[in-house]
């Protein structure tokens, strides 16, 4: 199988169908061999009846209903895991993104040997107070601390190598920093390629305005890992031992003081520099410790799920197609 699209979406009753038949006909057009895999993130509507009737008619569909709402990252996680193509493409469910772009994002990956080409809406149809400047604060900070030099992190559209998808582990909402992911993973060949944006056609955004914090805390978590999230003992184990070095200092020289110095003076519980030194060492100690047993969990780290699949479904000739 040439291509996976992979889908994750919320309540888009009304685009289901349009945008199946549209990148079916794109599929058609170019002789791709493919598969594409719808993600109902706990929809409410009856986007998970269509789908199932959608998978009946089509064997190149598959359906994956969570149990209730877990986020883009989980559907994300969750269809990486399903796709079985050897390039994947992700795309939104608005249609916002337009299918016609996947022939060429597939040709990136293809032939030249990219791991990931990340789309570019380079112009928007959003509004520019809720989401346009929002989200170039977000994409110069994910690039000043990543280093990646991508123009828009979060664009749903997007292509992977199949072994990329496979590698990287998409969890809380951290599919605003997939690059980054994808880069921390070890793939380097990432490119950036300006798609064309679509006005939304039906019903509205499902990211409210806590979306900026989020995003914020989010690119805090994604640059710690990308720097200490294989290492931790680097970063707590360092400074850990720092604080207990500096605190033994403080706690070695109020013994001198007290026994060679000035034996007739003030208890050393009496004296200040006594708890710096006793609170250095102390929390130094728990810096230490904690990056120790980071380490520990990540030589020992179980399978992790955070979504629960209520059902799933895929067309009864999805075998022959195969």
């Amino acid at each position: 199988m040439q291509i996976s699209v992979v889908i994750p979406l919320l309540n888009e009753e009304d685009s289901l169908i349009e945008l199946f038949e549209w990148i079916d006909s794109v599929m058609q057009t170019h002789n791709f061999s493919y598969e594409v895999i719808f993600i109902d993130d706990g929809s409410t509507d009856d986007s998970w009846e269509i789908i199932k009737n959608l998978v009946e008619k089509n064997p190149e569909l598959k359906g994956i209903r969570f149990q209730t709402n877990y986020g883009k990252s989980q559907a994300l996680h969750a269809g990486f895991a399903k796709a079985e193509g050897d390039v994947i493409i992700t795309m939104d469910a608005d249609l916002q993104d337009s299918p016609d772009e996947i022939p060429e994002l597939y040709q990136m990956i293809v032939e030249n040997d990219y791991d990931l080409v990340s789309g570019w809406k380079k112009k928007r149809y959003d509004s520019k107070l809720s989401k346009n400047i929002p989200s170039k604060l977000f994409n110069f900070a994910a690039r000043k601390t990543s280093g990646l030099k991508l123009h828009d992190f979060n664009c749903g559209l997007k292509a992977y190598k199949k072994e990329v998808v496979k590698s990287i582990e998409v969890t809380g909402e951290m599919h605003r920093y997939i690059p980054v992911l994808v880069k921390s993973a070890g793939f380097k060949r990432i490119a950036e390629k300006p798609v064309q944006h679509q006005a939304r056609k039906y019903g509205k955004t499902k990211f409210g305005a806590e979306r900026f914090i989020r995003g914020f805390l989010d690119l805090i978590t994604i640059w710690f890992l990308s720097r200490f999230g294989k290492r931790p003992m680097h970063l707590f184990g360092a400074w850990g031992g720092i604080i207990l070095f500096v605190g033994f200092c403080f706690a070695l020289y109020l013994g001198i003081d007290k026994l060679f110095i000035n034996p007739d003076g003030r208890l050393i519980a009496q004296r200040t520099e006594f708890y710096l030194a006793l609170t250095a060492m102390i929390l130094g100690s728990q810096l230490f410790l904690a990056g120790f047993l980071g380490e520990l969990y990540l030589r020992n780290k179980p399978n992790r799920q955070d979504y629960i699949i209520q059902e799933e479904i895929t067309s009864p000739q999805h075998q022959e197609v195969r």
